[in-house]
């Protein structure tokens, strides 16, 4: 979608950046009160693909039944078969000796596999329809803050800077983090020093198809439903990747480690740098044999964690990657965008509105740094110790895929959409659970560490199949849960123990 900027230089908003995050929040102010100017000003003149392409349940509800692209959405892109995980170790030298752990039938909460830069474009053209004024291509320079009044926007378009006045500036620009980085806010998440290596593949092998059936009988009978278009994640000594089917046949492939347990290749293309790290895995092997890279589309970044020390003011509000990023692994980045995009709108349309402001961006504030904050500890923090570990990995998905869904998935689906108001961890009643999860995924960081300096680490990662029925919003979700924690309870008392007392710290490379 191509716009020319307008004539008018005054706006009640300005959003910078047009994907998902931008986009998405005009649609929610222009819903509210039509008669808001809005701008939306996008650099790009055509979106270009990038990493997201998987929806988990939360994203999957503000996609179908707060935006309404839940036609789209089936017509257009992939619906997602959840997630599967791949363990590996000298003994597994082939697919089907390979560890697995994913749903035995197909899930019941819908989730996509989409391909982002389609899905941009879509949000794009329904915010232009219900009528926010798009300026593309146009970059946004400096922006001059005015609490209370109006925010400045230096725009080039077309070979000319002009000026551009707002009430609120949106920003929804992505990793550029555009105000973050302008006001000194941006803080990189030392404590999780992870990088990525992604590409965009044909060739890569069906998962469902006759050939690896032919080869591998009894594993292709195993799953009942489909393993093809769930995220595949292979896993490893500190890294894991995923594979996502995108609409049209392509493959998105890529890598994310972490950098004290990982060293990435330093020599050779990017994209066979890539491919033969992937190729080190036998299920990587079998998939990814004939596979090749596009041209082109082959990316890298480093230190994926950081936030905003700030995430709103009064004219202002961060929204998406803008605001803060965590990690790939799990998808959260959807679920960000969904809380930060409703939560923006709610600020702007309350400014609108003429409610006091102070006490609403001081409570956005706090709940959006105590969620990354939370999350983080809860989740990731140190999980790269662990997570091609098959025997605590298996009981770490387990307990957070079920305490996610009763606890974070089950919310917006039984209370609508003002549910997401609250992000994750943000409330006092989600403290008790963010310390039962902080609390388990430390223990089984210690007992990897563990594990590795007694040779143990590894050893059930061939030849076992996890095939589970999924999870529901249902009560009877607590069953796998306990079993869970059973397991754990079993873990601590046969090897924990030896970590009660000890104080492990991180490995290095």
């Amino acid at each position: 979608m191509n716009a020319t900027c307008p004539d008018a230089d005054s706006f009640d908003v300005a959003v910078v950046g047009g994907a998902l995050s931008g986009a998405a929040t005009a649609i929610l102010l222009l819903r509210e009160q039509p008669r808001l100017r809005v701008l939306i000003l996008e650099k790009s003149p055509a979106f270009n693909r990038r990493v997201g392409e998987a929806t988990v349940e939360v994203s999957g509800y503000f996609l179908c039944r707060v935006l309404g692209l839940t036609r789209y959405l089936n017509e257009s892109h992939l619906v997602k078969q959840g997630m599967r995980f791949w363990f590996a170790n000298p003994r597994a030298t082939t697919l089907d000796q390979a560890t697995e752990i994913g749903g035995e039938y197909l899930s019941r909460v819908p989730a996509f596999q989409v391909d982002r830069a389609a899905l941009d474009e879509e949000v794009l053209r329904r915010a232009a329809e219900v009528g926010a004024q798009v300026c593309r291509p146009a970059s946004v320079g400096r922006i001059e803050l005015c609490p209370g009044g109006r925010q400045i926007l230096e725009v080039r378009h077309g070979g000319t800077v002009r000026k551009v006045s707002a009430r609120w500036v949106v920003d929804a620009s992505g990793v550029v983090a555009l105000l973050a980085r302008q006001q000194g806010w941006r803080r990189i998440n030392t404590a999780h020093p992870t990088s990525a290596v992604w590409a965009r593949w044909t060739g890569v092998k069906d998962w469902d198809g006759l050939e690896l059936a032919g080869k591998f009988p009894a594993w292709a009978v195993a799953c009942k439903g489909v393993r093809g278009t769930a995220t595949n994640h292979l896993l490893g000594s500190g890294w894991w990747a995923w594979i996502i089917p995108l609409k049209g046949g392509d493959m998105s492939v890529g890598v994310v480690f972490d950098q004290r347990l990982v060293s990435w290749p330093a020599e050779g293309l990017p994209g066979d740098r890539l491919k033969n790290f992937l190729l080190q895995h036998p299920v990587g092997r079998e998939l990814m044999a004939q596979a090749q890279w596009r041209e082109g589309d082959v990316h890298s970044r480093k230190n994926l964690a950081y936030s905003s020390a700030t995430f709103a003011g009064d004219g202002f509000v961060l929204v998406g990657d803008a605001a803060a990023f965590l990690d790939p692994f799990y998808s959260p980045g959807m679920d960000w965008i969904s809380y930060s995009t409703w939560s923006a709108a709610q600020l702007v349309l309350a400014g609108q509105r003429g409610e006091p402001l102070p006490p609403r961006i001081a409570r956005l504030n706090q709940a959006f740094t105590d969620s990354y904050q939370r999350w983080f500890a809860a989740v990731y923090q140190d999980k790269y110790e662990y997570m091609g570990e098959y025997e605590l990995m298996r009981r770490a998905f387990q307990l957070d895929l079920g305490l996610y869904y009763l606890g974070v998935a089950s919310q917006p689906f039984k209370l609508g959409a003002m549910a997401l108001a609250s992000p994750a961890f943000s409330t006092p009643h989600s403290l008790p659970f963010f310390c039962f999860m902080r609390l388990y995924n430390r223990r089984f960081a210690q007992m990897a560490r563990i594990r590795r300096q007694r040779g143990l680490w590894g050893r059930r990662n061939d030849g076992r199949r996890e095939l589970i029925s999924g999870f529901t919003f249902s009560p009877k979700t607590s069953l796998p849960l306990l079993r869970a924690l059973a397991g754990w309870g079993w873990l601590e008392l046969t090897e924990g123990w030896r970590t009660w007392f000890s104080r492990a710290h991180p490995s290095s490379i």
